[in-house]
């Protein structure tokens, strides 16, 4: 019975000690990295040209000790780094996956952050030492370095936040935050994890090792009242919401409930984001075809998924799910357009009225087929 992300993410939180304080978690480790680049930068003193190449090369160092870091114990346990592995493997990688990269709230910034300690140990037993063995030569290269082996810890901690912010933060639009969090999140799919993009700040060692990999985002179609027709539908069914999206996601169950489905070519199950299924459909009195993919499957919430069909057909479809009573109320949101000026014609004129009755009839059906499905095994599919 496979876990869902979910229901991981509710026994995190109820793990999380009742004192913990994200808010102080994250302003001791800001407060102390800015202190100590402070400490280590005081030093320095009218730096000459060639000194100021230690701030390029210190970052680079720092790259590449977060890459090894991450790839050789983040992903592939040691017995001498047994904590790192869990709280990373375990622990990151099951509350932030495919279709679920964003935390709620800022206690769960407790599985983004690293331990507060830990920038104190990076602090006082790796850069401390380092630091003292580059004074005996050079001490405006000593500073620089200090500094500079702080500042990348910090750089880790804020990218690494920005790149599980929610979608609508403004921050997300920036276009270096929107490329690493794009590498990252294809990092955090299962099959990927422990061979591709390790890097966090910048992808340079990604590259230089090979194992930099890149998959351009889904165009994501834009509803609008203009070009788009959109029909949404709602209904009350018995269950609970985790259970009822489980079976209304699992879309080779489609053409049991819904008239205008007649064949479902893919996988079994609900599908997570990056799924994808061939449909065949007979919809507003058409034949058709159907390539989908799903954006986003948030369990007991949300489930989104956009397709390309015949005569230029463009779709969205949402689901969305929230507790009513004892029960779960269902709203499902279509948006789709014609590429063609004819086809458009022909759904204002006829295609609209057929499909809005078909997707209500199908509400029915999928209320009544729901409760029929719904197990207790169902919860955890």
């Amino acid at each position: 019975m496979r876990q869902t992300t979910e229901a991981f993410r509710s026994r995190y939180r109820a793990a999380i000690h009742p004192f913990y304080n994200p808010w102080l978690h994250g302003a001791f480790v800001l407060l102390f990295g800015v202190l100590a680049i402070g400490a280590f930068w005081s030093s320095v003193q009218q730096v000459r040209l060639l000194e100021w190449l230690t701030v390029p090369l210190t970052l680079l160092f720092f790259n590449f000790g977060v890459y090894v870091v991450h790839r050789h114990l983040g992903h592939h346990k040691k017995s001498y780094a047994k904590l790192f592995y869990a709280r990373h493997a375990g622990d990151h990688h099951s509350f932030f996956t495919p279709g679920h990269m964003t935390y709620d709230g800022a206690r769960d910034w407790r599985v983004i952050l690293f331990p507060a300690w830990l920038i104190v140990l990076h602090t006082l037993v790796i850069t401390l030492p380092l630091w003292w063995l580059f004074a005996q030569v050079n001490a405006n290269v000593a500073g620089l370095f200090g500094g500079c082996m702080v500042l990348g810890y910090l750089s880790y901690e804020v990218f690494h936040a920005f790149e599980h912010l929610p979608p609508q933060n403004p921050l997300t639009r920036l276009p270096w935050v929107r490329q690493m969090r794009r590498l990252h999140e294809l990092h955090h799919r299962r099959e990927r994890m422990q061979e591709r993009n390790f890097n966090i700040v910048f992808p340079l060692m990604d590259y230089l090792f090979g194992t930099l990999y890149w998959e351009p985002e889904p165009a994501p179609l834009t509803p609008s009242s203009t070009t788009m027709t959109r029909m949404q539908h709602q209904i009350d069914i018995a269950g609970e919401p985790i259970a009822v999206l489980a079976y209304a996601a699992s879309v080779n169950y489609w053409p049991e409930w819904h008239p205008s489905s007649l064949k479902i070519i893919g996988p079994q199950g609900p599908l997570h984001a990056g799924s994808r299924f061939e449909e065949d459909i007979h919809a507003g009195g058409r034949a058709g075809h159907l390539s989908w993919e799903v954006t986003e499957y948030l369990p007991g919430r949300r489930w989104c998924a956009q397709a390309q069909g015949d005569h230029g057909l463009s779709l969205l479809l949402t689901y969305q799910c929230s507790a009513e009573g004892n029960g779960t109320r269902f709203v499902r949101t279509l948006d789709y357009q014609f590429a063609g000026l004819g086809m458009r014609i022909a759904n204002k004129l006829l295609l609209k009225r057929r499909i809005d009755r078909e997707s209500a009839a199908s509400m029915l059906a999928l209320r009544d087929m729901a409760v029929r499905h719904l197990t207790p095994s169902s919860v955890n599919a």
